[in-house]
This record gives structure tokens, sequence and C-alpha cells, in this order.
């Protein structure tokens, strides 16, 4: 008898082995994957034909080189195409529903009859097999209602995942471009020093030949020590915008990098455009706007089926019953019918569900409006930004050509005898102050341009590409 109950729970395991690989593991029956976008869109990729090729990063990086490495990299890309994944999978969930299911039940038995009742053999056993298959016929839509809802989702996840990826490229280059940003201010502050340490060589000169005053040789060494001081916060500043940078790639902090110059930003024209025509292209391009757009779709095809959940279902059902009752005559028994479920009170459960299904499509229309309010507001900031930079780089291209011929005019007198150490002194700290402005309204040229096209939605590989190698504004 426990050879034959084992023998009955072996062949339960093989058919249970057998249904996981013919149903459990057999990958994705309902071509769900299809419907999942990439790990990273071929739009946002250097080399859609190779995608996600890592740069060696001890080489010198280019900026597409930094996005690449970003999108390929960062975990945050990994979880929103995971996110992706998961509501294609809650689709197949749903379109499953429209499937017939299957069910085998096996199980076994032995009784032992007291001995002065026994009729047959002592002890005798029983092994039945259950095989129930059921089919819903009609739900009054549940089924629909709940594919649209997974259907919604599942765009508005890919939304998700297209609007994660453009904010990290925005993240990229902004790290990027500041990184540059503390490598020319590094630049200009060892020029600063350069020129305080000779501005001090010629007080200390003067002074040791008695034609210059106490008081010159320590204004010039404290304005040297100052500008020591700018230098050594300049490579603090450096090294941590490596860093950021490199976090920003998914790479470790303390990985050494090294980037590929930029060409310097010249004179632009002056940047004019139809604001309220690039609002409405941001409306119908937003990714965050799309996907917020298919969750009010998703609520309001939960509130259908919230509603016809509370209403009857038709099915289709039909068994077969197996039993080998050992000593007993076997049987077998077959079933075909039709079953209807009607609900009649559940407690107010489905008229409260319907409620809280409603007033979640309310909140998800309040957030898609208040996305779209927020978008004028991006594109409008981004664009006004844009133009500020814009004019500032051709005032501070002139700030640091007039303070440049300042600050040698200055230290030419001085050194000639004929100026004083406070204009020479002030000529070079001018000078600093417009380099440093310099590099901060390229830094803010760089960031406005990618900023207007990501509050638009056109961030994508062919504008990163045109950022180091144009500096004309052209509407994405």
């Amino acid at each position: 008898m426990l050879a034959m109950l084992l023998l009955a729970v072996a062949s339960t395991e093989a058919r249970s082995a057998a249904e996981r690989s013919l149903w459990y593991d057999s990958g994705d029956p309902l071509g769900t994957d299809s419907l999942t976008p990439p790990l990273v869109p071929d739009t946002y990729l250097a080399d859609p034909a190779s995608p996600c090729i890592m740069p060696e990063v001890q080489n010198t990086l280019t900026l597409a080189d930094v996005a690449n490495t970003t999108l390929c990299n960062n975990p945050q890309t990994r979880e929103a195409w995971a996110n992706a994944r998961i509501q294609a999978a809650q689709l197949g969930i749903a379109r499953s529903a429209y499937l017939p299911s299957v069910t085998d039940n096996v199980s076994t038995s032995m009784t032992r009859a007291s001995p002065e009742l026994a009729t047959r053999t002592n002890p005798y056993s029983n092994l039945s097999n259950s095989l129930v298959a059921s089919y819903l016929l009609y739900d009054f839509g549940n089924r629909n209602a709940n594919l649209e809802n997974a259907r919604q989702l599942l765009q508005a996840a890919a939304a998700t995942q297209n609007s994660t990826v453009q904010n990290l490229l925005l993240s990229a280059i902004q790290s990027y471009y500041q990184t540059q940003a503390a490598i020319s201010a590094l630049q200009a502050a060892l020029e600063s020093e350069r020129a305080s340490a000779e501005s001090f060589k010629a007080a200390e000169a003067r002074y040791k030949a008695g034609i210059a005053t106490p008081a010159d040789k320590l204004q010039a060494q404290t304005a040297y020590a100052q500008a020591t001081l700018t230098r050594i916060t300049a490579e603090g500043t450096l090294k941590t915008a490596y860093g950021t940078l490199a976090n920003v790639m998914g790479l470790s902090a303390n990985q050494p990098l090294s980037l590929a110059p930029i060409t310097p930003i010249e004179t632009q024209p002056s940047v004019e455009a139809d604001i309220d025509a690039m609002i409405e292209q941001a409306r119908n391009r937003r990714p965050d706007l799309v996907a917020s757009e298919a969750q009010v779709r998703a609520a309001e095809a939960s509130i259908e089926a919230s509603r016809a959940a509370a209403k009857p279902t038709v099915s289709l059902s039909a068994s077969n019953s197996y039993l080998d009752g050992s000593s007993l005559t076997s049987n077998n028994n077959s079933t075909l019918g039709i079953n209807v479920s009607i609900p009649l009170f559940s407690g107010y459960a489905p008229s409260y569900r319907i409620r809280a299904a409603q007033a979640t499509a309310e909140v998800r229309a309040a957030q898609r409006d208040r996305i779209r309010l927020q978008i004028s507001l991006d594109v409008w900031r981004a664009y006004q930004s844009l133009r500020t930079a814009n004019q500032s780089i051709a005032a501070a291209k002139t700030f640091v050509s007039s303070a440049e011929e300042s600050a040698r005019v200055a230290l030419g007198r001085y050194k000639a005898g004929v100026g004083n150490i406070l204009d020479t002194l002030n000529a070079q700290s001018a000078l600093a102050t417009a380099r440093q402005q310099k590099i901060q309204a390229d830094l803010n040229w760089n960031i406005a341009r990618a900023t207007l096209a990501q509050s638009i939605g056109v961030l994508d590989n062919a504008m990163i590409q045109s950022l180091p190698e144009t500096n004309n504004f052209a509407m994405p």
C-alpha cells in the first residue's frame, strides 16, 4: 500500500513537472515582450546598431560617451525597464482571462475497516482523478475593462521609462558641462595665481629697490595668497564634479575620468522662437504627460471593471472523474454544463469599489492637469534661461577682453613705476571675475539649451551630438 501511495505521489509530481515545463516555463506565449520597450530606446544611443557598448572610461570621453555610459550603466535605466516589464506581465495576466482553465486533481487514500464490520478485503485503497475545465463565456465587459486597464498601464510604464531616460540624459549633460566648467575654472584660477605671483614679485622687487612701500608688498602678497586659496578651492570643486559625473554614469565616485575639450562658445545670434508653439509641442511630446494620460485612461477602465465585477458571469464547464476502488467497481463520470453566477449581496463592497475607482480617476485627471500646467512653466523658464544665457555670452566675452587689456596695462604701468599696486590688483581681480562669469555664461548656455529640449520632450542623441559641435541655436 505504501508503494502505491508513493507511486501516486511520484506520478503527480511528474505531471506537475510536465505542466511547469509546458505552461509555467514557456517564456512569453502571449507575446507581451514585443510590447515592452528595449532597455534603452535606439534614439538615445550613439550607435543604435550596437546598443550599450561601454566606452573605455580610461580614455578621453566626449559628451556622447558620457551619455551612452549613463543610459547603459545607471541603475535608474534598469529600474524603469523592469517596471515596464512588470506591466507587460500584467497585460499577459489580463489576456490569459480569455483562455480556458484546466485543473487536474489526483488523490489516493487507504481505508482499514474494523474486523467485525469487514465485508471485503482489509485494508482497501482508493485512487481518484478529476479533470476540470472551465471557460468564461460572458462577464458584462469585466475582462475587456481589465485588459484595457493593463494595456494603458503598460503604455504609462513605457512613457515613464522614456521620461526617466530623458531625465538621466539631462543629468548627464549637466554633470558633464559642470565638470567642464570646473576644469575651466581651475585653469582660470591658475592664470590668476600666476598673475598675482607676478605682481607680488614686482612689488617685492620694487620694495627691495626702495621705490615701493611695505604696504605695496603686503597687499600684493595678500592678493597672491587669495589667488592660491581660490586655486585650491577650484581643485576641490573639480574633484567633486568628477565624482558627481562618475556617479551619474553609474560608476564609482573615485573612478578616474578624462574629458575631451569642448568648442568655445562664441557670440550667439538672438534667440527668438514661438513660445506658444513650443509649449504645444511639449504637451504633445513630453513623456511624463503621455504617461499621465495613459494612467487616466487606465483609471477609467478600472471604473468599468469595478462595475462589471458586480454583475453576473456565465461560464462553460466540463469535468471528468475517475475512481479506482481497488476491490470495488471502478467508475468514470463526465459532466458538461453552463454555470451562471449571480452576486446578490456583498455588503455594499461593490458600490464602494466603484466609488474608489471613480475617485482614483479624478486623482489621475488632476495629476494630468497639473503636469500640463507645469509643462508650460518648464518651457517658459527654459526658454527665458536660454535667452538670458545667450545674451550673457556676448557681454561676458566683452568683459573678459577689456579686463585682460586693463590688467596687462595696469601691471605694465606698475612695473614702469607710473602706476600703483592697488590699480594693478583691482585690474587682476576684475579679470578673474570676468573669466569666472564667462565660464558661468558658457555653462548656463549649454545647460539651458539641453533643459529646453528636455522640457519640450525632444532630448535625444541627435540633440546631444549637436551640443559640443555647434553653437548655433536651432529649435529641436
